[in-house]
């Protein structure tokens, strides 16, 4: 009988003995099985993020370059274009309203805006007065070019989706690429190229190439035929269609 209860005991406190590891078996009522939430539903979500973040920072110091350098551009030209507005202004029969060529853009998030340049391709004095739209934010120092509401109409949807992420700009990668007869060098094409690629570095490179350009064209003049000019019209091809 003895034997009997001491039996029973010892299979008592096996049963409640905690297993490997330190783990209580299953006929331990403090066992419960744990559920593990899957971490790929978390990977989209900061993937995300960290594209947003890495835009936002690289529109933070395009913006940030364009106040700078387009502000102490204006400083330096202001004198210039002032003076080129009264001569335009005296000049008959054009007067001070007609010294500024007024046209309607869109820019940012497809918003239009009115372009204001001076009437006049000297020094591209033309190109230099557009410089406060850059300092207003409607214009960027470097972007595509910017497109009159009708030319924005012919877009598909990808074109107008990528054109309204970024700024249109006084110069871009397609006004100072020399052109070779090859797809690639379509101006659609590198607009879009630079919409997907821009950066603080990109921007450099194109102010420079556009300086160094005008610059041999006002010593030397057109050094290759069909050389890229500075403006928004000048760089695109015969019979060239924003809808392609």
């Amino acid at each position: 009988m003895r034997n009997a209860k001491q039996t029973a005991a010892r299979r008592k406190r096996r049963s409640a003995t905690p297993g490997p590891a330190g783990r209580a078996t299953a006929a331990s009522p403090s066992w419960r099985p744990r559920s593990r939430q899957p971490r790929s539903a978390a990977t989209p979500a900061a993937a995300t993020a960290e594209r947003v973040a890495g835009a936002l920072a690289a529109a933070s110091a395009k913006r940030t370059l364009d106040l700078v350098l387009g502000s102490a551009l204006l400083a330096l030209t202001a004198p210039a274009l002032a003076l080129a507005t009264l001569v335009l202004a005296l000049h008959p029969p054009r007067g001070l309203a007609r010294a500024l060529r007024r046209e309607t853009r869109i820019g940012l998030g497809g918003h239009p805006f009115e372009l204001r340049s001076l009437r006049t391709r000297r020094f591209r004095l033309d190109l230099l007065s557009r410089l406060p739209h850059v300092v207003r934010g409607e214009l960027s120092l470097v972007g595509p070019a910017p497109l009159t509401p009708d030319e924005a109409a012919l877009l598909g949807r990808a074109a107008g989706h990528w054109r309204q992420s970024v700024r249109p700009g006084l110069t871009g990668l397609a006004q100072v690429r020399a052109r070779s007869g090859m797809p690639w060098d379509e101006p659609a094409l590198l607009d879009a190229h630079y919409a997907e690629h821009h950066g603080t570095g990109l921007d450099l490179v194109i102010l420079a190439q556009s300086v160094r350009i005008h610059l041999r064209g006002a010593a030397h003049g057109p050094r290759y035929p069909g050389k890229a000019h500075l403006s928004d019209t000048d760089h695109r091809l015969p019979g060239y269609s924003v809808a392609e």
